[in-house]
């Protein structure tokens, strides 16, 4: 049985955590539609005095920090570097959060510390590195917002997971191309459906093997 501070996510207390993962390359970057989107997404985002979250990356999450920071939001990156030197002169990513957390993992080991840390993610554009952020956050039961209508993968989630996997869309997975009412939609999904307590909890929960 969950505890009931726990099954309320103590959410009462204390500010929601985003995570914003997306394309960071690639044409989605030069979409500007998606920029706007990403723009849009940032705004609510700090307009809401929620903890922005992102990998430290350029492209549509940066858009959406900026925003986010520009709105009055607390800003943090989950850089992959090792220290603010590698992070800027070999993995070429930006700065300007408000907090930079250097992990020195790679790509693969941050993209789990970022969607760990945050109460939900949304996922917006995205290519191969975007696909593995939402298929961990997926696997772990975390709440996703995918921005559709943004390209890349966000336009092909359901596509994904049902006909491609053959799995179940998951109740607390939501999607719109409103950015705003993606997040209204999210707020729910975190509120309804409480995070597992453990790691795998939610495979482990339902009886439900991987693949």
């Amino acid at each position: 049985m969950i505890p009931e501070a726990l099954n309320k996510n103590g959410l009462e207390d204390r500010h929601l955590k985003i995570g914003v993962m997306g394309s960071a390359s690639g044409p989605q970057i030069e979409d500007p539609i998606a920029r706007e989107k990403a723009r849009q997404l940032g705004k609510a985002i700090g307009e809401r005095e929620y903890i922005f979250i992102n990998g430290a990356c350029p492209g549509l999450p940066h858009d959406a920090m900026m925003a986010a920071k520009e709105a009055g939001g607390f800003t943090i990156g989950i850089s992959p570097a090792f220290s603010e030197y590698e992070h800027v002169n070999e993995y070429l990513s930006t700065a300007g959060h408000d907090m930079i957390i250097f992990t020195g993992m790679g790509f693969m080991e941050r993209d789990i510390i970022n969607i760990r840390s945050s109460d939900a993610v949304v996922i917006i554009g995205g290519g191969i590195g975007t696909l593995n952020e939402f298929t961990v956050a997926y696997d772990e039961g975390r709440p996703i917002g995918i921005v559709t209508d943004s390209g890349g993968i966000s336009n092909e989630i359901q596509h994904i997971v049902v006909d491609l996997c053959q799995r179940e869309m998951p109740p607390n997975l939501v999607m719109d191309s409103d950015p705003v009412k993606l997040l209204d939609k999210l707020e729910i999904a975190i509120k309804a459906f409480p995070l597992p307590i453990r790691e795998d909890g939610r495979v482990r929960d339902n009886k439900k093997g991987r693949g």
